[in-house]
C-alpha cells in the first residue's frame, strides 16, 4: 500500500538514530521531548524532507516557511542523515557537464564576478568582524597545536603560507584576492617584502588601504580594486598567492587563471593557490541541493572542482606542482568556531543585516562545518613554482629549479 505524505515521513524520522520532532499544519510526528523540533508551515516543505533536499528546506528556513529549535549541531546531524551520500548525488553525466562548462564561461565574465563577489563580500564588514578573528582572515584556519584559539590558529595559517613561499625582505609579493588584508599585512610587517592586493570587493579595499595608512605601510604594501586579468601584462613578482579566491574562477576559466599567474611569475618564483575542492571527481557542488543554496544566498557562481582537476590546470600552464597539503579537518574546526562566534551575536547581526540573512550564514556556517568533517567538500594549499632553468648561473635541463624539495622551511623549530 502507498503510504500517504505524513506517514511516509513519519517513517523516514522513525529510521533516524537521533530523536526529531516534526510539526506541520494539521499534525505532528516523532519524538515529543526530542533535542531537535522542526515546524513546517507549508506541508509541501515535507517531501523534501523526506528525500533528503536539504537545500530546498534549508530555503525554506531563510524564507521563514520552516522553523528550527535545538543545537546547530544535533539539526546538521540529523541534516547529514538524511542527505546521504551528497558527494554520490551529484555525480554529473556528459551532457550535465556540458552545460556547466557552457554556464561556467558565462558567469566568469569579469563584470559578473565582479557582481557576484559584491553580493557576498560587501554586505556588512561588521557583520563578519562579529565573528572572524581580529585579522579577519576569511579562509581556513590551520590548528597547528590543538589547543590554539581560533585567532592563533589564523596567525598560524598565515605564517604556513609564509613559509611555504619562503619570503624574504625585498621580495615582490602578489596576493590575489586579498580579502581584508590579513596576509598582505602580514608579509609585510613580519618577512619584510614588497606587497600588492587585488580584491573585486569595494569595502575590502576600503578596509585595507585604512590599514595600510595606520600602520605606515604605503611605501611597501599597495591594495587596488581590480581583477587579476586586468593586472598590467609587465607585471612580476617573485611571489604569488591565491587564497579562498579561486572558488571564484570557475571551471571553464581555470586553464586561463593558472596561465595569467604564471606569467606574472618570475622564473624561479613560487606560487600557493589556496582553495575549496570537491569531494569527488565530477562534482562541481555538493548534491542534496546544498550547492545550489550556498549559490542562492552566500556565493552566486562559485563552484568546486576536484583537487585533480586543479592540479591538471595548473601543470598545462607550466607550473611545476612541488607540495600539496590536504587542511579538511582544520576547516571543520574553522567553520564551527565562526559557528558559534555568529550563535553568540544573533541579535546584533540582525540588527546589521536581517533575519533572512542571518538565517542563511547559521545555516551556511554550521552546515559547511559538517561537510568538510565528512569529506563532502575539502581544501587544498598547492604549491607550485615556475622553473628557473637556472642554479647559481648553471644552466638545467626540464623542469628543474632552485627549489629545495624539502619541508623543513615549512616547519617552525618549535614544531620540529
Amino acid at each position: 500500500m502507498q503510504l500517504t505524505m505524513p506517514s511516509f515521513v513519519e517513517s523516514r524520522i522513525g529510521q533516524l538514530s537521533r530523536p526529531l520532532a516534526l510539526q506541520w499544519p494539521g499534525g505532528q510526528a516523532g519524538a515529543a521531548d526530542a533535542a531537535v523540533r522542526l515546524k513546517v508551515n507549508d506541508t509541501g516543505n515535507l517531501k523534501y524532507l523526506a528525500s533528503g533536499n536539504i537545500g530546498t528546506l534549508a530555503d525554506a528556513y531563510v524564507r521563514g516557511d520552516l522553523e528550527i529549535e535545538g543545537d546547530l549541531r544535533e539539526v546538521m546531524e540529523i541534516a547529514a542523515e538524511l542527505v546521504g551520500d551528497p558527494v554520490a548525488k551529484g555525480q554529473a553525466t556528459l551532457g550535465t557537464q556540458l552545460l556547466q562548462h557552457l554556464r561556467s564561461r558565462w558567469l566568469h565574465r569579469p563584470h559578473k564576478d565582479a557582481e557576484q563577489v559584491r553580493f557576498h563580500y560587501d554586505l556588512c564588514d561588521d557583520f563578519f568582524a562579529l565573528w572572524l578573528d581580529p585579522l579577519r582572515v576569511y579562509s581556513c584556519a590551520y590548528f597547528e597545536r590543538p589547543d590554539m584559539t581560533l585567532a592563533q590558529a589564523q596567525e598560524a595559517k598565515l605564517e604556513l603560507i609564509c613559509r611555504k613561499l619562503q619570503l624574504q625582505p625585498g621580495q615582490l609579493f602578489l596576493d590575489i584576492g586579498a580579502g581584508w588584508g590579513g596576509l598582505l599585512l602580514w608579509a609585510a610587517e613580519h618577512h619584510g617584502v614588497h606587497a600588492m592586493g587585488i580584491t573585486l570587493s569595494r569595502h575590502q579595499h576600503a578596509h585595507v588601504n585604512r590599514l595600510i595608512d595606520e600602520k605606515g605601510l604605503r611605501d611597501r604594501v599597495t591594495m587596488r580594486l581590480l581583477d587579476y586579468r586586468d593586472l598590467p601584462p609587465t607585471a612580476r613578482f617573485d611571489r604569488i598567492a591565491s587564497v579562498g579566491m579561486f572558488e571564484h574562477v570557475g571551471s571553464a576559466r581555470l586553464d586561463g587563471y593558472f596561465a595569467q599567474l604564471q606569467r606574472m611569475l618570475k622564473p624561479g618564483g613560487l606560487l600557493l593557490n589556496h582553495g575549496i575542492t570537491a569531494g569527488g571527481t565530477d562534482n562541481h557542488q555538493l548534491g542534496g541541493g546544498m550547492g545550489e543554496f550556498i549559490d542562492k544566498h552566500i556565493f552566486p557562481g562559485g563552484e568546486l572542482v576536484h583537487v585533480s582537476r586543479v592540479a591538471r590546470s595548473l601543470g598545462s600552464s607550466g607550473l611545476e606542482l612541488l607540495d600539496a597539503e590536504n587542511l579538511r579537518p582544520h576547516y571543520a574546526r574553522t567553520l564551527w568556531a565562526w559557528s558559534a562566534g555568529l550563535e553568540s551575536q544573533l541579535d546584533r547581526a540582525r540588527e546589521l543585516t536581517s533575519e533572512s540573512t542571518v538565517r542563511a550564514y547559521r545555516l551556511y556556517l554550521a552546515g559547511c562545518a559538517v561537510a568538510f568533517e565528512r569529506g563532502w567538500i575539502s581544501i587544498h594549499q598547492l604549491l607550485a613554482s615556475r622553473p628557473s632553468g637556472q642554479l647559481g648561473g648553471t644552466p638545467l635541463r626540464g623542469a628543474q629549479s632552485a627549489y629545495p624539495f624539502t619541508r623543513r622551511h615549512m616547519v617552525t623549530p618549535e614544531t620540529a
